[in-house]
């Protein structure tokens, strides 16, 4: 063997000792920060995923620990009902896309299905069995009127286009269907919820809807001119979309935080057996409504399975952005305000959750689907031979 060979063959192993040590360093260091750095990114994951879920949750705990806090010393009566609650209609005024109503001329059959689905059917369903539990004493009053309330509001914006695009529904329609539904909404669910729980003897009517009308309708109105005629606001917006989320979020959190703070404070009779019957009730009944639109937009659209994917979606979802603070401005002299808003707390994750562990079972349904009725590019062959 040459000198060179000898060299080559010791610079190799040289190498091979090195990479296997600095291996071996680098497996001790993994070992070493297993517990730490993984708890940290164990955190960190959950942050960027639940971020919303997260806050809401350490806004419950903390409103338990020191309920006079977020019930009297942060002046919720300013901060909460007001300045929060206006911070979020602008905002959803600002990114409510109302030039897509117009494609509210093309679908008419389906979208008016969609909206009275989400609003009229959703509701009786849920009143009927929620009065029921109540009467059997299966479900405390508090619970089941926030049940009622939750399932009146409009369905939510983002979730259902996100959900929608992964499944392979039809985006414009969504996108169409939750701008119409949360602009319905603002008038609609106060009705509604009226209509099915009433109007307690120390509430005047009058004076709910004009709060309603400056809370709500007039941020919400601002919002649409700052779209509409001054664009660098949407320009910014659109810039800052992350930092706006994580602020609205933030706000949504902080108005959980002092109506449960309220909540708390008044000593509610509601259990913790009474939360988990609702919580199961809500998933019970969730799935169900959703089976129920299925089968319906199964008969009616049966051709259109990129419709009937975004139905299923829309006709279920509830809006938590504009529920929260709608029963915030609606109930903020209740005790119960807490617990009106609890079913909705659970209600959001919880269609999310079903959302998308079926969201590739659709896919494949509307693919196959179009292959059916011709409607894809591709034939069947050229799958084939793929």
């Amino acid at each position: 063997m040459t000198p060179k060979a000898d060299l080559s063959m010791e610079v190799s192993a040289s190498k091979g000792a090195e990479v296997k040590e600095n291996a071996v360093e680098s497996g001790e260091k993994d070992e070493n920060k297993s517990v730490s750095e993984k708890v940290g990114m164990f955190i960190s994951n959950l942050w960027n995923t639940h971020s919303f879920l997260t806050m809401v949750i350490i806004a419950i705990i903390a409103a338990s620990i020191y309920p006079p806090l977020g019930a009297e010393y942060v002046y919720p009566e300013y901060t909460a009902t007001w300045g929060a609650v206006l911070f979020i209609f602008v905002l959803a005024g600002l990114k409510l896309k109302t030039e897509e109503l117009g494609r509210a001329f093309q679908r008419i059959r389906f979208n008016a299905f969609v909206q009275i689905f989400n609003f009229m059917f959703d509701s009786s369903i849920i009143y009927v069995v929620s009065r029921s539990l109540e009467h059997v004493g299966a479900l405390d009053a508090a619970l089941a009127d926030g049940m009622v309330i939750a399932s009146c509001l409009p369905l939510t914006i983002n979730m259902v286009l996100v959900l929608t695009s992964s499944a392979g529904g039809d985006e414009s329609a969504a996108v169409f269907n939750a701008a119409f539904g949360n602009l319905v909404g603002v008038f609609l669910t106060p009705a509604l919820i009226f209509m099915y729980i009433g109007v307690d003897s120390d509430v005047e009517l009058a004076e709910v809807f004009f709060k309603l009308g400056c809370r709500v309708v007039l941020p919400l109105f601002v919002g649409q001119l700052l779209r509409n005629y001054y664009k660098p606001a949407v320009e910014w917006s659109k810039k800052h979309a992350k930092v706006l989320k994580k602020v609205q979020e933030g706000t949504l959190s902080f108005i959980v935080y002092t109506v449960f703070c309220k909540t708390f404070e008044s000593d509610s009779d509601a259990t913790f057996v009474d939360a988990i019957v609702m919580i199961a009730v809500i998933f019970v009944m969730l799935c169900t409504l959703m089976a129920v639109s299925w089968f319906v937009l199964g008969q009616a659209f049966k051709n259109e399975p990129k419709l009937r994917v975004m139905g299923l979606f829309g006709c279920t979802h509830k809006t938590v952005a504009m529920g929260v603070p709608l029963i915030n401005a609606i109930y903020e002299d209740n005790d119960n305000v807490g617990l009106y808003t609890l079913p909705l707390l659970v209600w959001h994750p919880m269609q999310l959750f079903i959302g998308s562990t079926i969201t590739s079972k659709l896919n494949s349904f509307v693919e196959r689907e179009e292959m059916r009725l011709g409607l894809n590019e591709k034939s069947e062959e050229d799958i084939e031979n793929v």
